[in-house]
């Protein structure tokens, strides 16, 4: 790479070092060959350039296959190159949409303003003035490459004219300035499924920008950013809530109306309830996306403890105390982490 021709043009010392390694190139690529120099050297080879003297480009298929990779030359040694295809697939695009989160939940449709290329309407994404056509390449003959020569080497390229497609547009399209495509801002509509999380990406197929010359429309992505809920935490499929209650209703049970999203529920709360425990509510969590069912809610109650007390509460207060005696001993701390207290 560092001596090859394209490199160095009009360069004698760089060509004449390039010769010699692909001399080299040519001994050690030949099992006979690279037998006899290690025996006899260039004597071995027929004396001096023996090598070159004998040079056979299909040797050299694999070396041209190296630079090809490096240059872009698509061939190198001789053989023939494959002409590209004007019409290219349009880009993908992305657009975020903010969702409240009972739309996340119970899905919604929304409107959603994409600012994208479209075929244009005049010469249908050809590029071409109504009623013309591509013509052929005059720079490559329809073929896409042109060929230089170099020394002894034949390297092909891209040709710089029509990049590769073969034909070149004589005749542009008045509208798009031959492009093919204009900038037009539309709405979509997307619809959200029930069940949807934050940083849910939905791909709407062949709404992103157009191909070039007539090539196939690239893709819509939207990516979904769901607000918190006031009281609700949610995992996966499961919501999760903390609600307070009193010191008598604990001890005594009672029952208690809980929120959800489809309305309020009976919670039956028994006697003796300890705080921090949890209840589960089956089937009034999130829907399952794509699928059938719904998870569950958890309801942690907390017994709340009343920060001011009347005279009447204290002397009721100071009457049970005895009656209710506690042994304080420390306990292992319950992991609570899961869930959001919404009275912190």
């Amino acid at each position: 790479m560092t001596y090859h021709p394209d490199r160095n043009p009009n360069n004698p010392d760089a060509e004449e070092r390039f010769k010699e390694l692909t001399e080299a190139y040519a001994i050690l690529a030949d099992g006979e060959k690279r037998s006899l120099y290690d025996r006899f050297g260039h004597a071995g080879l027929g004396g001096g350039g023996g090598a070159t003297a004998g040079f056979d480009p299909a040797i050299f298929q694999d070396f041209g296959d190296i630079f090809g990779d490096f240059f872009g030359f698509g061939d190198i040694f001789g053989g023939g190159g494959r002409r590209r295809s004007r019409t290219q697939r349009g880009a993908d695009l992305r657009e975020d949409l903010n969702l409240e989160f009972d739309e996340a939940v119970f899905g919604t449709e929304k409107e959603v303003k994409v600012r994208r290329h479209e075929a244009c309407d005049v010469c249908q994404g050809t590029g071409a003035a109504p009623g013309k056509a591509p013509v052929t390449c005059r720079s490559c003959n329809g073929r896409g490459q042109v060929r230089y020569q170099q020394g002894f080497f034949s390297i092909a390229r891209t040709c710089p004219t029509c990049q590769g497609s073969g034909s070149v547009i004589t005749d542009p399209c008045p509208k798009c300035k031959g492009e093919g495509r204009l900038l037009r801002e539309r709405t979509v509509e997307a619809k959200v499924p029930a069940g949807v999380e934050d940083g849910t990406r939905i791909r709407f197929a062949g709404l992103g920008e157009a191909g070039a010359f007539g090539g196939p429309a690239g893709d819509l992505y939207v990516v979904l950013h769901v607000k918190e809920h006031p009281f609700f935490e949610r995992e996966g499929n499961d919501l999760y809530c903390v609600v307070p209650i009193s010191f008598p209703q604990a001890a005594l049970g009672t029952e208690i109306m809980i929120p959800t999203l489809e309305g309020d529920h009976r919670l039956k709360i028994p006697e003796g309830t300890q705080s921090g425990t949890s209840f589960r509510i089956r089937s009034k969590g999130v829907p399952v996306l794509n699928g059938h069912g719904k998870g569950d809610l958890f309801v942690e109650v907390r017994v709340q403890t009343p920060g001011k007390l009347s005279k009447r509460q204290r002397e009721l207060l100071a009457e049970l105390g005895p009656l209710t005696p506690v042994e304080n001993k420390p306990q292992r701390r319950s992991l609570l982490g899961r869930v959001k207290d919404m009275f912190a």
